[in-house]
């Protein structure tokens, strides 16, 4: 308890009152967790963690305490701070039980290593990007954390630690994702962070995404803004408010650096690096959002250069960089001992020797620590370090993991031993032992065990397909028979013998308007008939022939969003769909513009029954499978920077609905789950955990115990083994037995 009341004092002395996603009331939500979490009768369920093996993860952040250092702290998106003392060959979770799970950058103190910062929040800005709450510090090399402030940033991009002066560190603050605010820009503290001053400012739509230090002069810093808006149908990578600016009175003012530098509507987000060997020498890379001559793609990667600080630039690159640079991954580093060697962090990683004229891929061959099909380095690249005593050695964190070269990325180590996979969903099949198959972010398909221990250096995942990929479903009458899906309704049945693909996307039909498809489309297969699938677009689809042929069931579901309301992000989708397992023909849909419907008629009939629900997005809606009248709704505010808790259930069908958000913590709700042997038995996952109910919602019990704080995507439960696996969007998959909550139900009753 002693943390609860201490995390209470911070925020009464820190923050004052706010709305309701204020930096305070996030912190006092996360208190509460905390509490619930120490009080809870089953703070003694262990779970068994069920990563890494093969299956990869987005590094955001690499840092060493010095040169050549054996050392490695490595920033993973939405999967915790990580250290090695081994140059990687064992890693140790060292930020587990913070308010956030989400890292933007990792910094050490030059001047005493033991002195670690972490800025949270992540940097790239994607569909799944979660908001941190704030800049910590450790002391001690990473053993305990401190919660330096800065809660509101909610996206903490950069630190920087004077290295004279450790107790100087400036901040480049991103701010809201889907809101806007003024806790943005440049952060500067001179006491270890007791006290904040914003030293740059733009305006409430400009954050601000990368910070670093002449490293010949403490005074003279550069800063890079970036302008950008995100909404759930939108996203606008640039504007006129994006630049490099730059101090020599170590923030007190700030120039704009231009001459030679674009400005205007289509500078998005630049990546800067300033030459080790010689400090004059800058490089910027530029995301140039404007239109290429065939005006089908923007232009994208343009690099330059200065010679004299920043006074004036030079655009290098004559040709298209043969690699995508955008608001995900966009940096450039110098080789500590070349300022004309380059290397470009995009989709795939460039290296250039001459100044930036000319680029090569830079792929090598691949060794990998544990088992791993990939023969390539993992695409999308977001961290790189390169070694100051050693130019040779190239530390790389991308979609797929952390890499580590020692002959400037002709040949690479991967170091596939971190529990970091990022699972969209998970579904359980009938074996024994019951595999566990789920999509992952940029991961693939994946099936797994349960049953595998960590240590055993066998191969316990397999890999069903490769890239982004979200409901992973097996034809419960012929594990031949797999069905995937990757983005925007991509999806496909697999015979797993043969290893063939079909693509069974449902299409409208001639003269119709274009189907909307959500990033992660909802798709079933009937539990009255394995040959029979629903499958969403903004329309619900039925197929009696596995996906061979489809049938409309329904008209738009959706609000049919304005054209205010649809940007370059499809829009109006449908994100969720259940059927009765007891009823034939009760199906329930929820889409990401707050409309839920019902048809007791298989489709012939539809009825919305959300009016006197949230205007949200609909993150499950669940039939029960224990009663045809009950049906549970969550929903999310995430993509308004709405962390509050949304969580319903209807005991006629939808006609009325009551909360039962009850006790919980505000944290944004993304599953619910029945227990499959007891209805008074609920779980659900959050964004920073999992909880019980043993009376259908009227009181919540933390399921937390030793699981890290991580995002709960999805929950199945195993009815036969009594046991429960969650699929977490950036720690793997766990699973833990559940048999002592059926007899704890039993003796509440």
């Amino acid at each position: 308890m002693k943390k609860v009341f201490a995390a209470l004092f911070f925020l009464a002395v820190c923050f004052p009152a706010g709305g309701a996603t204020s930096a305070r009331d996030r912190l006092e939500s996360w208190a509460e967790h905390v509490r619930l979490k120490e009080t809870s009768d089953f703070k003694d369920l262990k779970w068994k963690s069920l990563g890494p093996k093969s299956q990869g993860g987005r590094v955001e952040s690499i840092e060493c305490p010095a040169p050549g250092s054996s050392t490695i702290y490595v920033g993973v998106g939405a999967g915790n701070l990580w250290k090695s003392i081994n140059n990687g060959t064992t890693w140790e979770p060292i930020f587990e039980n913070e308010s956030t799970f989400a890292i933007g950058d990792v910094s050490i103190a030059p001047s005493d290593s033991n002195i670690v910062w972490v800025g949270t929040g992540e940097v790239l800005m994607a569909r799944s990007s979660f908001a941190g709450t704030g800049v910590f510090k450790s002391v001690d090399a990473g053993r305990t954390w401190r919660n330096m402030g800065l809660t509101d940033s909610h996206h903490a991009a950069r630190v920087l630690i004077d290295p004279k002066d450790s107790d100087t560190v400036y901040i480049a603050s991103l701010g809201h994702s889907y809101t806007y605010n003024e806790q943005r820009g440049v952060f500067k503290t001179v006491d270890g962070g007791e006290t904040w001053e914003k030293v740059l400012y733009i305006s409430e739509k400009v954050g601000v995404v990368e910070v670093l230090m002449d490293p010949q002069d403490n005074r003279t810093l550069y800063a890079v803004a970036w302008q950008r808006d995100r909404k759930a149908w939108n996203n606008v990578e640039s504007g006129e408010g994006s630049g490099i600016y730059k101090t020599t009175d170590a923030g007190a003012t700030w120039k704009r650096l231009e001459h030679g530098l674009p400005r205007g509507e289509n500078v998005g987000r630049f990546g800067i690096a300033i030459a080790p060997s010689d400090p004059k020498i800058i490089y910027a890379l530029l995301d140039n959002r404007a239109m290429r001559p065939d005006g089908k793609r923007p232009v994208m990667g343009e690099v330059y250069r200065s010679a004299n600080k920043g006074q004036t630039w030079t655009k290098m690159n004559e040709d298209f960089l043969p690699a995508t640079i955008g608001y995900d991954f966009c940096l450039v580093r110098v080789a500590p001992d070349n300022p004309d060697e380059i290397y470009i962090c995009g989709n795939v990683l460039l290296r250039s020797t001459d100044a930036g004229k000319t680029y090569s891929r830079v792929g090598g061959k691949v060794i990998h620590l544990l088992p791993n099909r990939a023969k390539s380095v993992h695409v999308d690249n977001h961290a790189m370090w390169i070694d100051p005593a050693n130019a040779n050695r190239l530390l790389l964190g991308t979609d797929g993991g952390f890499y580590m070269s020692y002959d400037r990325g002709a040949t690479w180590m991967h170091y596939n031993n971190m529990p970091i996979a990022e699972f969209y969903a998970i579904v359980l099949d009938t074996d024994e032992p019951y595999k566990i198959w789920g999509g992952t972010q940029d991961n693939g398909s994946l099936c797994g065990t349960s049953k595998a221990e960590l240590t055993d250096g066998t191969e316990t995942w397999t890999h069903v397909t490769g890239g982004d990929n979200y409901f992973t479903r097996v034809d419960p009458t012929d594990e031949n028979t797999v069905y995937y899906e990757y983005q925007f309704g991509g999806l496909q049945r697999r015979n797993m013998r043969q290893g063939k693909n079909k693509g069974i996307r449902p299409r409208a039909g001639k003269d119709e308007p274009r189907l909307r498809y959500n990033w992660m489309t909802p798709y079933i297969i009937s539990h009255h008939n394995p040959f029979t699938l629903y499958c969403g677009a903004n329309k619900l689809f039925k197929s009696v022939n596995r996906g061979d042929d489809w049938q409309c069931v329904s008209g738009d579901l959706t609000t049919n969003p304005p054209p205010e309301k649809q940007g370059d992000v499809p829009y109006g989708t449908i994100t969720t769909i259940s059927e009765s397992p007891s009823k034939l023909g009760l199906l329930y849909v929820g889409t990401d513009d707050g409309n839920i419907h019902v048809t007791t008629d298989d489709g012939a009939i539809w009825t919305k029954i959300s009016d006197d629900l949230p205007e949200k997005w609909v993150s499950r809606v669940v039939a029960s499978m224990h009663d045809d009248q009950t049906v549970y709704a969550t929903l999310t505010g995430y993509r308004e920077d709405d962390f509050s808790t949304y969580v319903f259930v209807s005991g006629d069908s939808g006609r009325t609905w009551k909360s039962i958000a009850a006790n919980l913590p505000a944290e944004s709700v993304n599953v619910i789950r029945e227990d499959s042997d007891d209805a008074d038995i609920l779980y659900i996952g959050t964004d920073l955990g999992i909880y019980v109910s043993l009376d259908k919602g009227g009181q919540w019990q933390s399921l937390c115990s030793n699981l890290p704080t991580t995002a709960v995507y999805d929950i199945a439960i195993h009815q036969s083994d009594r046991e429960l696996v969650i699929g977490t969007h950036g720690r793997s998959a766990f699973v833990v037995d559940i048999k002592s909550i059926s007899k704890n139900s039993k003796k509440e009753k």
